[in-house]
């Protein structure tokens, strides 16, 4: 994949998560900082950040739980470790701080 193919598809990874906790009920705050860097915020003051690695065409996300890294597979974004889509890891994280269930679809 090249550059800009990367690029367009990291950015709407980004875009849908940021779409998706607009309609979850738990209490995140999300905010991007820079272009490539999504931070979630938690009532416990926790975070979850997300953000673009273009140098190994990656998205990489640091919880609670631990950091992970994603690579497009061609269709979707997976684990480079376990092979776990990225919104459904991202909905089990994310569940994790709020302490409630959260899906991201």
């Amino acid at each position: 994949m090249d550059e800009r193919e990367y690029q367009t598809l990291a950015d709407a990874a980004l875009a849908k998560l940021e779409d998706g906790l607009e309609r979850v009920a738990a209490e995140v705050e999300c905010e991007r900082v820079g272009g490539g860097i999504l931070e979630l915020e938690f009532e416990d003051d926790s975070k979850i950040i997300v953000n673009k690695q273009a140098a190994v065409q990656e998205i990489w996300v640091a919880a609670r739980s631990g950091g992970f890294h994603y690579r497009w597979d061609g269709s979707r974004w997976l684990d480079t470790r376990t092979g776990e889509e990225l919104f459904a890891a991202l909905s089990r994280f994310i569940g994790e701080q709020a302490g409630e269930p959260v899906s991201l679809g």
